[in-house]
């Protein structure tokens, strides 16, 4: 059987697929506070495209699916999806990400679901008038009753803290200190520009040491040996159950070990968050693709592949970095 392997040796084993590009919040790191123009449904991949997708891209070798958004819940029928996506017996996790304002009463379904294995939670501060600062709305009751079920769920739960200078860097040590009782990995992520042109004024840059050292100010950590093609520097601190990693989402010391690719919602292939999508695959899909037309296209896009995120960002046709990130898939 054929396998997606870029012209850099690294497998792509990995597809963060975007099931829509609408959200419930308005996260000032992700767009402005108007929001972001969105496409038409018609524009958007249906569950069977996606399906059909994710089904071709197992036969090449492809094991895990990262489900994003926007915010995945505020498609219709979302967990019917995941159900649709368990039947694929060459699948072997199903993992999503949600900013947890609609999720809970889901969670006794979604833990039914064997193939469903991570959830990760985005949450950018633990004080309420904080966070309603930062996504621009008041949901933060909703999203902590939602960590806390998902901390007690079968799920495995990662918290994602994107740190931004000027708002919730002074909290950094509070979040590490929530893995002191509880079984969570707190990953901090580099700010990144998919801002949809929201134009943020950053006051610094939170780099990977930066925010690694703020830690240190409170705490003994000590590195854990993390999986090759791992997103996160991952650490561990004595006497926690839980354990804290970071994401240099931005500084890209993590490309040479990539083994993803991306599809947005309207079925845009990115081989790379930083560049500007390669190929369109629900026109080609619509004008009557087969199976084998979708495999044959697969092996030759990754080859593609950048290197790393600045050769992709350099690469660009359409400028500057200036998407939101709702639209590229989260």
């Amino acid at each position: 059987m054929s396998k997606l392997i870029d012209d850099f040796g690294r497998h792509i084993e990995y597809v963060r697929l975007a099931v829509t590009d609408r959200c419930n919040l308005r996260c000032q790191y992700c767009m402005p506070a108007h929001g972001i123009p969105i496409v038409p449904k018609r524009e958007l991949l249906t569950f069977k495209e996606m399906y059909r997708l994710i089904r071709v891209l197992t036969e090449l070798g492809v094991q895990k699916v990262r489900l994003t958004g926007g915010e995945p819940f505020v498609r219709k029928d979302f967990v019917g999806f995941l159900e649709m996506l368990s039947y694929n017996d060459l699948l072997e996790a199903i993992n999503i990400t949600t900013n947890g304002a609609l999720i809970s009463h889901h969670i006794s379904k979604i833990e039914q679901l064997e193939k469903v294995k991570n959830i990760n939670l985005s949450i950018d501060s633990l004080n309420r008038e904080k966070f309603a600062k930062i996504t621009r709305r008041d949901v933060f009751p909703e999203v902590y009753k939602t960590f806390e079920l998902l901390e007690k769920s079968s799920l495995n739960l990662k918290l994602n803290v994107v740190v931004q200078s000027g708002f919730n860097t002074n909290e950094i040590v509070d979040f590490v200190r929530l893995t002191k009782d509880k079984n969570v990995a707190v990953r901090f992520i580099e700010e990144m520009p998919f801002n949809g042109k929201g134009q943020r004024k950053m006051e610094e840059n939170w780099t990977l040491k930066k925010i690694l050292n703020e830690i240190k100010t409170e705490f003994d950590v000590s590195e854990i040996e993390s999986e090759k093609s791992s997103t996160s520097r991952n650490y561990a601190i004595e006497n926690h159950i839980g354990t804290i990693g970071i994401i240099p989402a931005f500084t890209r010391t993590i490309c040479n070990d990539c083994n993803r690719i991306r599809i947005t919602s309207t079925g845009t292939f990115k081989n790379c968050l930083f560049d500007d999508g390669v190929f369109n695959l629900r026109d080609f899909i619509r004008k009557g693709a087969s199976n084998d037309d979708l495999k044959a296209l697969f092996l030759s896009l990754v080859k593609e592949k950048p290197k790393n995120g600045f050769i992709a960002e350099a690469n660009r046709k359409a400028g500057s970095v200036s998407e939101s990130m709702s639209t590229i898939g989260g």
